[in-house]
């Protein structure tokens, strides 16, 4: 028998038993997106394997949203992610940055790096360092000297570490501030979203999300707030998390993962209180 499939946007799967459309069987999707980090995750060594991407194809053709969520600007992740456009949406520089990769489209969503700052890392002699819409970045160690300066001009940024990566933002932008708008627009809810990193600045968007998967490679901090532990490493980890993904819609979890209630509690309260 012949079962043909139709993915609507509220997350239901119509099965139409052998290609009839006279009583399809309906089942409702609980996840409706991945959020996938680039770097020691989806890539490695910079770069995504062929069967990831494939992963990703089969996952989109099942209807869901797929949202790479990085520390990296734009033009640095298009120099080494040529295929971006399998994204529906990425979350750049930390949660700074929206672009919309079909459309050819940025949303810059914080304010731009203080010239007092860049003129006072290059004052310091700090390098490399670079110089995005929203965000400063350079390497460690040169986040003491960095904090010094911030202190220093009071400004109101934040240093976000990504393993030897140094971040400096505004307050309040991270990886789940833009996850959460990203969402927003895609009309999906934090709570049917599944995330999956490997390092320190991906725990906020973990967080924010559902369900929260760890990556083999990823940090022991990472991992022990994870849902779910990936057997494997890098973009052979996201192959397993996207495969239980379609083998079930993550119901071998159980009936209800906690933190994902929590999750819909905080972003309702978000909502009310307009945050």
């Amino acid at each position: 028998m012949t079962t043909e499939r139709s993915v609507h946007h509220d997350g239901t799967v119509r099965a139409l038993r052998g290609g009839k459309s006279d009583k399809p069987f309906v089942k409702r999707m609980n996840y409706l997106a991945l959020a996938t980090d680039y770097d020691g995750t989806l890539a490695k060594d910079g770069h995504v394997e062929t069967p990831v991407l494939h992963a990703l194809n089969r996952l989109r053709s099942s209807g869901r949203k797929i949202v790479l969520v990085t520390g990296r600007e734009m033009p640095e992740l298009l120099s080494v992610f040529a295929e971006v456009a399998i994204c529906d949406v990425v979350v750049a520089e930390n949660g700074g940055v929206l672009h919309w990769p079909r459309e050819q489209r940025e949303e810059v969503l914080a304010e731009s790096p203080p010239e007092s700052l860049v003129q006072e890392l290059v004052r310091l002699d700090i390098k490399p360092f670079s110089v995005g819409r929203t965000i400063l970045a350079t390497w460690r160690p040169h986040e003491t000297k960095v904090l010094d300066a911030i202190q220093r001009l009071g400004l109101e940024h934040q240093i976000i570490f990504n393993k030897r990566a140094v971040m400096i933002l505004p307050g309040g932008v991270n990886k789940a501030s833009g996850l959460r708008i990203a969402l927003e627009r895609l009309g999906i809810k934090p709570g049917q979203t599944v995330g999956v990193g490997d390092a320190e600045n991906d725990h906020a968007f973990l967080d924010a999300c559902g369900v929260s998967a760890a990556v083999d490679n990823a940090l022991p901090a990472l991992k022990d707030r994870a849902d779910i532990v990936l057997t494997k490493d890098h973009g052979q980890g996201v192959i397993g998390l996207v495969e239980r993904m379609l083998d079930d819609d993550l119901q071998s979890l159980g009936p209800c993962v906690p933190r994902a209630e929590a999750v819909e509690r905080a972003a309702e309260f978000e909502r009310i209180a307009g945050l």
